[in-house]
């Protein structure tokens, strides 16, 4: 059976500034965190180039160019769909540099399309041109099948698998929450695709299931990211008013939201009296009340010798970076850092250069990064 725990069962060690206003010291580690770029517009994922560039999100529908050299370009890359919308929620979202980007120069990223009516997140891919300043030769590989008209519940997290498929996170569009029980419609759902769009023949095999669906049942999936430990694949998703999860992938498994929640109404009302059903597969980790938990990352960098294996977390509403320590597919312990900033981080990656980078979620919001203390 697995190991089903909520935030408050495990204690927290709060991080404390050692001296100097950027150095931070814990049981683990000590570090510095640096600012990498400021002057981002609600920057919402990050990926890392071959020659040190990092490609920058920002959800008002920029994709922006951090240089080998460190410096922010002013220009955007041009080459965005036409039909990309910034919606509240919704925008320019994840982006992800293909496994076989030295070859084929693909960058692969997610989108709110169409209008404040009529809106659902789509997957497409382009070519990064030679001097990184336009994405060409675009192509739209997924939309979903169902619109919605509502700015809320996106999903949109990329993670790129071993076996040349790719997973693509998406939300229950958050007025339409019973929907997400409903695998006709992508609502709700993981999509399992190869890297060109077509439906891997050996998807799980769900009854009624629109094309592409993995498992459904979900509410807001905004972190993905493998276990290097066991190879399983987990995913963290927005709860109401508490609930927020982490599910371990599995295919054809429906997740039960709204049937089953730990969380209610923001209003204070109940969504359901069940927690869990034999029927629906149970997080093996909850937060109440709820962090927001956006982007994740298993760390397996060489910078942070205590870190390696751990899980990271960036929150939203908990204002923080969560540290989870990892035993196989279990929690064992948390760690919240960075807490005394009072900034919402939206993204989490881990560096090539063994660093922690943080996207911090606001109108003049920045990318900044933990290194190790000198």
């Amino acid at each position: 059976m697995r190991h089903l725990a909520t935030a408050t069962a495990i204690a927290l060690i709060l991080a404390a500034p050692a001296p100097g206003a950027d150095t931070h010291e814990t049981e683990q580690a000590v570090f510095t965190v640096e600012t990498v770029a400021s002057g981002l517009e609600f920057p919402w994922s990050i990926d890392f180039l071959p020659d040190g560039s990092r490609l920058v999100t920002e959800r008002e529908g920029r994709l922006r160019v951090i240089g080998a050299d460190g410096a922010l370009r002013a220009a955007p890359v041009t080459g965005l769909p036409d039909d990309l919308i910034a919606i509240r929620q919704g925008g320019l979202m994840d982006v992800r540099v293909a496994p076989d980007f030295e070859t084929t120069r693909h960058v692969y990223f997610t989108y709110a399309q169409g209008t404040e009516s009529a809106n659902g997140t789509a997957l497409a891919r382009g070519v990064l041109s030679a001097d990184m300043s336009a994405l060409e030769d675009l192509q739209v590989l997924f939309r979903a099948n169902i619109d919605k008209a509502s700015g809320f519940h996106f999903g949109g997290r990329i993670l790129f698998n071993e076996d040349g498929t790719l997973f693509l996170t998406l939300g229950d569009g958050g007025r339409t929450p019973q929907e997400a029980q409903d695998p006709a419609n992508h609502l709700g759902t993981v999509v399992r695709l190869h890297l060109d769009g077509s439906i891997p023949a050996d998807n799980p095999q769900v009854e009624n299931a629109a094309q592409g669906v993995f498992s459904f049942g979900h509410r807001n999936v905004q972190g993905i990211d493998r276990n290097p430990a066991t190879g399983s694949v987990w995913t963290t998703e927005h709860g109401p008013r508490g609930g927020d999860e982490i599910n371990i992938l599995a295919p054809g498994v429906n997740f039960g939201w709204p049937t089953v929640t730990y969380g209610i109404n923001y209003n204070g009302t109940i969504i359901t009296e069940e927690r869990e059903r034999p029927e629906f597969e149970p997080p093996i980790w909850y937060w109440t009340p709820s962090i927001a938990p956006a982007g994740m990352a298993f760390y397996t960098g060489s910078a942070f010798e205590h870190w390696q294996g751990d899980l990271f977390h960036a929150a939203l509403a908990g204002m923080t970076l969560q540290r989870m320590e990892i035993s196989g597919d279990r929690v064992i312990g948390v760690e919240n850092l960075l807490t005394g900033r009072n900034e919402r981080y939206r993204d989490v990656r881990v560096g090539p250069d063994g660093a922690i980078y943080l996207l911090v979620d606001d109108s003049d919001g920045a990318v900044i990064r933990l290194v190790p203390a000198q």
